[in-house]
């Protein structure tokens, strides 16, 4: 599993494997490329949230996928192939994940509320993307909202927002 993750963020995402030569200058490498190793494992929980609210109502849809990878390449400035090997990264990682923690953790500790009502905007995007709110879709993003520490009045103005936009 750490192969998949490791070409992906050697290939795609420009960080590079540390050289194990020791000394100064690794250790002041070491910062940014432990800063990009974290900015890349949010990108994998924010899109992997996004899979399992796009499945939840067991259909996952072309528009949903689109909607999917347009988020990537905008919020995460991502080219096409990059946000489809995240796609495809994030769903090995649902796939493996025995719960939705792991993700909702890390966000959680990481996100301001800013960004975190800006995910909640996404996810209602998503939901949204087919015209209709399935009950298991409402009801993994309240979940998720609950996981992130995100309260429901967030979560109703994200709601409103992504509706506005879906409407224009």
């Amino acid at each position: 599993m750490i192969d998949p993750i490791r070409r992906f963020f050697t290939s795609q995402m420009g960080l590079r494997p540390s050289s194990g030569n020791g000394g100064e200058h690794a250790a002041a490498a070491a910062a940014p490329e432990d800063a990009d190793a974290e900015l890349r494992r949010l990108h994998v929980a924010a899109c992997a949230l996004l899979l399992e609210l796009a499945h939840a109502d067991e259909e996952f849809s072309d528009d949903e996928r689109v909607h999917i990878e347009a988020v990537l390449r905008r919020h995460f400035e991502l080219d096409e192939d990059a946000a489809q090997e995240l796609i495809a990264l994030a769903q090995l990682e649902r796939a493996q994940a025995i719960d939705l923690y792991q993700f909702t953790r890390l966000i959680r500790e990481s996100y301001d509320l800013g960004q975190k009502t800006l995910l909640a905007e996404i996810m209602w995007g998503l939901i949204l993307t087919d015209g209709e709110i399935a009950r298991h879709e409402a009801y993994m993003l309240r979940k998720i909202a609950n996981l992130l520490d995100l309260k429901p009045g967030y979560l109703s103005a994200a709601r409103k927002r992504a509706a506005g936009e879906q409407g224009a």
